[in-house]
């Protein structure tokens, strides 16, 4: 009998049972008596997460019905999951009792096959119920776990933290309809010259061109300890764009790429202004199947002159189109991840034989890390050995669906000596920006539905992917900025001391990372004002020009 007992375990929460039972120990029986116990004291938690949402979704309608813009506030972002769950949860119980109801009619009539299929139906209804409705947290709209304004990490840069936005609608005129917005009809390239010429200035604060590129390279080479020495002649320049929708030489319409406009112009600013030849560029994207396309090939190698005609372009599409090549793997100069069980990555040849890189990110959110801005980047710069040209490797470790506090990846790529340790400038290109990673391009509400039409400029890594975090995360229609994207930002800033405890020692040296930069969140939305710029802290300091 005790073999019985203790396989049925509903037996041992009865008197007859078990002999120390007592009505007073009800409670502590370890299974299912001690929960009846529990729900029969407080059978008003029932209705505890019913009547959240419920009141979410009032507060939502109250507050937003009368004015649109509010469902960017955080209360907000974080009221609507949890409304729309609501309103789920309602429509399923309302589907699977009407379900069942129809079956047990079925069944008196002895219709066993059709009613046997409405109860099918019926469990598919509830089981979509809980797999939306207890969705993991971290699909819920981002909201940040540290309050405004509250600096973090050491900003970097000739002026330390500083974050040159440069918005000019008159940049974009695409109207969906007429060509496609890559075309120098629909983007005017004069304008986009204009806006990345004042965003180097700013950023460097030197009245020419000419002058803030030097001021960038010596600040760059002061930092890293070898004087304050500008670019000199012959020293090689890689310039790191983001090809992921980029995978033939014929763009699709609508499809989220870099502006062939943006990339042409930084590199006439390198040729003409910081004074590095065209056969010392290398423009790459190293992921299998990913290209540098016709749109952008196409413009530089239309400029006649013998610089615009030596810049190299590789990629990682095979065969490579005519005037690129493949990507050569160095495995020299390996990566090692700080999390155990992580292989090892390598680097292309281009990257590891070059002095400076520029990390040209774009401006959009991601289906799986939330954001995808100049850390993610480098997800086209990794080698694994089993692998080839490709980040899935990293993927489970960099997703927003990890807990704030986490090892993530983005924090070795940033911090490893021929990527972050080489890049003398961080740009994003977000003239037109996609909806996510694999999506088309989309007009901002937040920004009058208008076209994105901005560039982002930065020495900073952390301070320029917090400020394009910020932008997309108060854009309504930016609904993949989910979870905790700006975990990697919290370890990158606090580096050499984590919120993870994580050791970050990409080189595998025994050397540990230092900050990475400086973490913050602007005031709010509408005034867009950093730590810097309200004189309150030592974060980031944005230079907005809209």
């Amino acid at each position: 009998m005790a073999h019985a007992a203790k396989k049925h375990s509903s037996d041992n929460c009865h008197p007859a049972n078990n002999k120390h039972f007592s009505h007073n120990d009800s409670r502590q029986c370890k299974k299912d008596g001690r929960l009846r116990a529990w729900s029969n004291k407080h059978p008003y938690l029932i209705w505890l997460l019913p009547l959240i949402g419920l009141v979410s979704l009032i507060w939502f309608l109250i507050r937003v019905i009368p004015k649109p813009s509010r469902a960017t506030y955080p209360c907000q972002r974080l009221a609507a999951p949890l409304a729309g769950s609501f309103i789920v949860w309602i429509a399923g119980l309302v589907g699977s009792s009407f379900l069942y109801r129809r079956a047990k009619l079925l069944l008196k009539k002895s219709r066993y096959v059709m009613a046997g299929i409405l109860i099918v139906f019926a469990v598919v209804v509830i089981w979509s119920v809980l797999s939306i409705t207890g969705s993991h947290p971290a699909n819920a709209a981002f909201s940040p776990s540290e309050p405004v304004n509250s600096p973090m990490g050491v900003a970097k840069g000739v002026h330390p933290g500083r974050v040159v936005w440069i918005r000019d609608p008159d940049a974009t005129s695409w109207d969906q309809k007429s060509g496609n917005w890559w075309d120098d009809g629909n983007t005017d390239q004069s304008k986009v010259d204009g806006m990345i010429s004042k965003s180097i200035r700013r950023l460097a604060g030197q009245s020419s061109d000419s002058m803030a590129w030097d001021a960038l390279f010596r600040h760059f080479n002061k930092t890293k300890g070898s004087g304050e020495a500008g670019y000199k002649k012959g020293e090689k320049i890689v310039v790191k764009v983001n090809s992921n929708q980029d995978r033939s030489e014929i763009w699709r319409s609508g499809a989220g790429v870099h502006s062939p406009q943006v990339v042409y112009s930084l590199m006439v600013q390198l040729i003409v202004n910081a004074g590095v030849s065209g056969e010392d560029i290398t423009i790459y994207d190293a992921t299998s199947g990913r290209n540098i396309g016709n749109p952008i090939f196409n413009k530089i190698r239309g400029n006649p002159d013998k610089n615009f005609q030596a810049i190299k372009f590789v990629a990682g599409i095979q065969p490579p189109p005519e005037g690129r090549t493949a990507p050569v793997v160095d495995q020299d100069n390996p990566i090692r991840f700080a999390q155990p069980g992580l292989p090892t990555a390598f680097l292309p040849k281009c990257v590891t034989g070059a002095k400076y890189m520029i990390n040209l990110a774009l401006l959009r959110p991601h289906g799986m890390c939330g954001i995808t801005l100049t850390a993610k980047n480098h997800y086209g710069s990794t080698y694994f050995q089993n692998n080839g040209w490709t980040p899935r490797p990293l993927h489970r470790s960099s997703s927003a669906r990890n807990p704030m506090g986490t090892y993530n990846n983005l924090v070795d790529l940033t911090g490893h000596k021929h990527l972050g340790g080489k890049t003398v400038l961080y740009m994003i290109d977000g003239l037109y920006t996609a909806i996510d990673n694999e999506g088309q391009v989309f007009r901002f509400e937040s920004l009058g539905n208008d076209w994105a039409s901005s560039i982002l400029v930065s020495q900073d890594p952390v301070a320029i992917d917090s400020v394009g975090l910020d932008i997309l995360r108060s854009e309504p229609r930016a609904t993949r900025v989910t979870g905790n994207p700006d975990n990697y930002l919290h370890e990158a800033a606090m580096a050499n001391d984590p919120p993870s405890g994580t050791k970050y020692d990409p080189e595998g040296d025994g050397t540990i990372l230092e900050s990475l930069g400086v973490h913050e969140h602007w005031n709010n939305p509408k005034d867009r004002k950093y730590s810097r710029n309200l004189g309150t802290g030592d974060g980031i300091e944005i230079i907005s020009m809209n």
